[in-house]
């Protein structure tokens, strides 16, 4: 059993045994022009993600739905879902951006006033500043609380469902809040509204996460079957991206600062984080160049191939130079956090102009 709501670092190789999720790999050729997260591996697995290549190709309409839950500060491992979005957005895809505060209610006992908050400067003003375009308009962000379409879809969909399919899900005890066991519900109703017939649907629909949330996937691919015959929903799609290592060799979460770079912090304070991360390379320099170091277990070269080198030839250099041990670690490091540098003096630029555009997006009128 999977729980999306705990911060465990998952068996990939298992995921795909035991939950029927299919490699990435084997549909890599079929897609045109993939971005660096399909061709690097980093997005691994896929259910259905056929039926989106499909219709990718054929120009016809599709949508993309990926939620945030405004519960923390946003990481740099988080960057791995915009960038996707970027990228669909590119394909012409239908963009929902659930803001799942009922959700951040429920688990993790946020108020609703500071979830907005939360998604206003930390989410919505990093995923513009990174180069999400909300002023397209095949892009819609709302918050759960405030979206009777999906509330009222949930109540709908709840009709097929029983506590003993959520217990074998999700783990749910005795002990859990009824709003909790409720949240999954409004999520697969977040998933399947752009199917609605007042969204332009029913419609080839994906989902990009992690794979601590496939449990949700599951709940909504069996919900969408139930109702095939009612709202003629098409079994949604999903692809499952590796997570990011913390900087200490553990998962990146938002409640562990120091396994963490975050999208609101510092370039100073992102390049001395860089600088402290655990490394694959041996206990001696004299080791390290006649064995070589070990980029694989490093967190410095994860960041280069997840998010700071767009070359494949230079990514190629470093990963040789470190297997054969001509490159050094603090070589390696003094490289990286200067990359990291750049990238957040960027970014941190783009964020002062960004949250003004953020605050109008959930503006109340």
């Amino acid at each position: 059993m999977i729980d999306p709501w705990s911060s465990a670092i998952l068996d990939y190789e298992k995921l795909i045994e035991q939950f029927g999720i299919k490699p990435f790999s084997n549909l890599l050729d079929e897609v045109e022009d993939p971005p660096t997260l399909m061709k690097r591996g980093i997005i691994f697995g896929h259910r259905d993600y056929g039926r989106i290549v499909k219709a990718m190709r054929e120009k016809s309409g599709f949508a993309v739905v990926t939620g945030m839950m405004p519960s923390g500060k946003m990481h740099i491992g988080h960057k791995m879902i915009v960038d996707q979005l970027i990228w669909y957005q590119k394909q012409g895809a239908d963009i929902y951006i659930p803001i799942a505060d009922m959700e951040s209610y429920s688990a993790r006992g946020v108020e609703f006033e500071k979830s907005r908050e939360l998604a206003i400067t930390e989410y919505l003003t990093n995923y513009i500043a990174l180069g999400l375009d909300f002023k397209k308009k095949n892009i819609h962000t709302y918050l759960q609380s405030e979206n009777k379409t999906v509330q009222n879809l949930a109540y709908i969909l709840g009709r097929r469902v029983n506590l003993n399919e959520m217990k074998s899900i999700y783990g749910f005890s005795g002990s859990t809040n009824i709003s909790h066991l409720y949240v999954p519900l409004v999520q697969v109703a977040d998933i399947l509204q752009p199917q609605l017939e007042e969204f332009g649907g029913p419609k080839p629909t994906v989902v990009p996460v992690g794979p601590d949330q496939d449990p949700h996937i599951r709940l909504t691919r069996d919900i969408a079957e139930r109702f095939k015959n009612k709202f003629k929903f098409i079994t949604p799609s999903s692809t499952y991206h590796r997570f990011i290592t913390g900087l200490t060799g553990d998962k990146m979460s938002s409640s562990k600062p120091k396994t963490a770079i975050f999208l609101s912090e510092s370039p100073e304070v992102a390049e001395k984080k860089i600088k402290s991360a655990k490394t694959g390379g041996k206990e001696s320099l004299e080791d390290q160049r006649l064995l070589g170091g070990i980029p694989e277990d490093c967190v410095v070269y994860e960041m280069l191939l997840y998010h700071l080198i767009n070359s494949e030839n230079e990514l190629k250099e470093i990963y040789h130079n470190c297997k054969n041990g001509t490159t050094m670690c603090g070589e390696c490091k003094t490289m990286a956090s200067l990359k990291i540098r750049k990238f957040f003096e960027k970014l941190s630029k783009r964020r002062i102009i960004a949250e003004n555009d953020a605050r109008k997006i959930l503006s109340r009128n």
